[in-house]
């Protein structure tokens, strides 16, 4: 299969000759020989690259989540400025106006996995606002989604936009690649973009690259949708362990009793393995949690939204205790709730608040997902 980056390489017509452009891009902007935008766009004919422009995780992915990316500075590999879209504040996640300066092209190069909250999407659509208040225009490199075609709501809603969701109707599992994402993004958000998108094959996948420090393999993508709504809580959801997402637990939790409860639930494509762990950073730091592995063994019809929802109410049973929800800043929000950012309305707080049973929600996710025709 081919990238839109692959395209470039080969001839493809693409409109970027003679311009100058600031490529907003990652570690995972390479084509099928390894090699990377930043390569590759010079030998196109008149094309200059004059910076770069790194999302969270930095250019390099050396950066772990919600960590600043300072940039500022000559990226030594690569021989380019750089400038951050992920600082220290809200103001820092939109470009500025002299990240645009002095270039008549913006160019997007970073594998999505499909996920409402994956943060890069959302890079991508302040980029488009500030290119089409600039005048410049945007050149999307696309690549396959490495979910495929499956949607999973829920629907975000009006009032719980942020960083890991900016606009509301968009489900948590979309199925778009980033340059369907984008034209969707482009209609609701920047309709003075003038959007290019140089599209690949949807054929097949390229080789992995791990597009984040804690996304390693198809399979931890696989279960991401559902399991990063850990982070909105005090499980541990695996990091700083070397399976994040597919490892989670917590002290106090009864493993095995943990994953009797989840083997009595209908969680297609997966099974769970009883595990004992100690993260090494992030929640429960140096502790000894029971929990978990989901062992994927079929991605065809695994349902991450609903593995998620059901973990959670699977330890909430076991072990209530030990379920809490995360207080501190998330995303750059302090006065909503970081799972009530995630699942994109108060709903799953307050039914698993309450004892309520699941299932009722995720029928209506499931409804709100088969309802979204982007």
């Amino acid at each position: 299969m081919h990238t839109g980056l692959d395209r470039l390489a080969a001839g493809f017509d693409h409109g970027l000759a003679g311009r100058r452009v600031a490529l907003l891009c990652n570690h995972t902007a390479v084509d099928l020989w390894g090699r990377h935008a930043a390569q590759i766009l010079p030998g196109l004919p008149g094309v200059t690259v004059v910076r770069l422009l790194a999302p969270e995780h930095g250019i390099w992915g050396t950066h772990q989540d919600m960590e600043p990316y300072a940039g500022g500075q000559v990226d030594p590999v690569l021989g380019l400025p750089v400038m951050s879209l992920y600082g220290a504040t809200r103001d820092s996640l939109r470009p500025a106006p002299e990240a645009l300066a002095g270039v008549d092209a913006l160019v997007y190069d970073i594998q999505d996995i499909g996920i409402r909250y994956y943060t890069y999407a959302a890079t991508l659509a302040l980029a488009m606002e500030a290119a089409a208040e600039a005048g410049v225009p945007v050149f999307v490199l696309d690549r396959p989604n490495p979910l495929g075609p499956m949607k999973e709501g829920p629907l975000l809603r009006p009032g719980f936009e942020s960083f890991c969701g900016l606009e509301a109707g968009l489900p948590v599992r979309h199925a778009m690649t980033v340059g369907e994402l984008a034209r969707w993004y482009r209609e609701r958000r920047a309709p003075g973009c003038e959007l290019h998108v140089v599209s690949g094959d949807r054929r097949g996948q390229p080789q992995w690259v791990p597009p984040s420090p804690n996304m390693p393999t198809r399979e931890t993508a696989a279960v991401y949708g559902g399991m990063c709504l850990l982070e909105g809580t005090t499980l541990s959801e695996g990091r700083g362990t070397t399976t994040p997402f597919q490892l989670f637990g917590a002290p106090g939790i009864d493993p095995l009793a943990l994953v009797s409860r989840l083997r009595a639930e209908d969680c297609p494509g997966v099974d769970f393995v009883p595990r004992v762990f100690r993260p090494e950073f992030g929640k429960h730091r140096g502790e000894l949690c029971g929990g978990a592995t989901i062992r994927v063994f079929d991605l065809s019809c695994l349902q991450s939204v609903r593995l998620g929802v059901l973990v959670l109410d699977a330890v909430r049973q076991v072990a209530p205790e030990a379920l809490g929800w995360r207080t501190d800043a998330y995303e750059f929000v302090t006065d909503v709730p970081a799972i009530d950012l995630l699942w994109g309305s108060a709903e799953l707080r307050e039914t698993l608040d309450a004892g309520r049973p699941v299932g009722p929600l995720l029928d209506q996710a499931s409804a709100e997902a088969r309802s979204f025709h982007p």
